[in-house]
């Protein structure tokens, strides 16, 4: 069981998108019954926070490396050295903006790896920004690959949703590309990491996991392609020896046409679809659950949680963001890292 007085970890994401926003407004309504620790300009962050209503004596600044000790109902706020003043009003990528979200970012890693905060939920980032700041980034889910000493392919990025839950083999990689990124071991890889958090979420029920195929119709025996049953034919056998599969815990079905595979999950029959492109995988979850799917990086030594849009310039720009998206990465975080 996990002590209840470790915090969740929020990182704030992209000064200028609207991350710090969406972090601090479900923060403060969710600080009577979690303890909570932002990452980001803490200046900035107490700040917009009275603004906001919350009154002075809730909030608690951390200076770096110091105890995450909350009392109830007390928010905390880490400093990650890096000010939002300047880059807070510029509505789009900059390299200071991109500096702020990667050492926020960076901090709530740090505390994540060292015990000091039980999980991490993270609003969305701007790669062009870090770019800009003379980072290479591609993404969170292989920065927090790297900065665990894991290799990009060791973790899996899930969208969990009420209507659709996928696991994707490939990320952020051109689809030029993606088709030798498709192997045996990261297929395998992605099946059972898929598993491990269908099984984690619905520990009771009956449960089938549908793999998608690469090509039209899974390759429509060999037409299309051969990557059906030279690479995700035998990865499947394998991951049936494996649990959750092997002990029946949950069956296992593939390659079946992702058009396929994605519409009977979308009616029930599946509780779960591994899908081999990031667009095939993110395109079915934002058209069902829009709003509502949590991005998950699974197979991190802490549970990672983050929502599933981007920076919005705009909506920060206009002050309409919306934080439903960031409530429901929240309540992930908590259902995940409850025991």
């Amino acid at each position: 069981m996990r002590d209840p007085e470790t915090p969740l970890a929020i990182s704030t994401g992209d000064p200028g998108g609207v991350g710090p926003e969406i972090a601090l407004r479900v923060a403060l309504r969710a600080r009577m019954t979690d303890r909570l620790v932002l990452f980001g300009d803490a200046h900035w962050l107490c700040a917009r926070a009275l603004t906001l209503g919350a009154p002075s004596s809730v909030l608690r600044a951390f200076t770096p490396g110091a105890p995450f000790a909350l009392a109830p109902g007390e928010l905390g706020v880490a400093d990650a050295g890096v000010a939002y003043r300047e880059s807070a009003c510029e509505h789009r990528a900059t390299a200071r903006g991109g500096q702020a979200q990667l050492a926020a970012l960076d901090r709530a890693i740090d505390a994540a790896l060292s015990g000091r905060v039980r999980g991490l939920v993270t609003a969305p980032m701007s790669k062009a920004a870090v770019n800009l700041s003379g980072a290479a980034f591609s993404g969170h889910t292989e920065h927090l690959a790297r900065r665990c000493g894991l290799a990009d392919d060791a973790v899996t990025m899930l969208f969990l949703g009420p209507k659709l839950r996928t696991g994707l083999v490939t990320t952020h990689v051109s689809i030029v590309c993606a088709p030798a990124e498709i192997t045996e071991a990261r297929v395998l890889r992605t099946i059972l990491h898929t598993g491990e958090a269908l099984r984690r979420i619905a520990p009771d029920r009956p449960l089938v996991l549908a793999v998608a195929g690469l090509n039209p119709h899974a390759g429509e025996a060999g037409l299309f392609g051969d990557e059906e049953p030279r690479v995700l034919v035998p990865a499947i056998a394998r991951a049936r020896e494996r649990p959750p599969f092997q002990d029946g815990a949950i069956e296992l079905r593939g390659p079946i046409g992702a058009e396929t595979a994605f519409r009977q999950a979308a009616a029930g029959q599946f509780a779960g679809v591994v899908a081999m492109l990031h667009d095939q995988a993110t395109i079915a979850s934002k058209l069902l659950d829009w709003g509502q799917a949590v991005n998950v990086t699974w197979g991190l030594p802490f549970v990672r949680t983050s929502v599933d849009h981007g920076v919005a310039y705009d909506a920060a720009a206009s002050g309409k963001a919306e934080s439903d998206g960031m409530a429901a990465a929240l309540a992930m975080a908590q259902r995940l890292t409850a025991d």
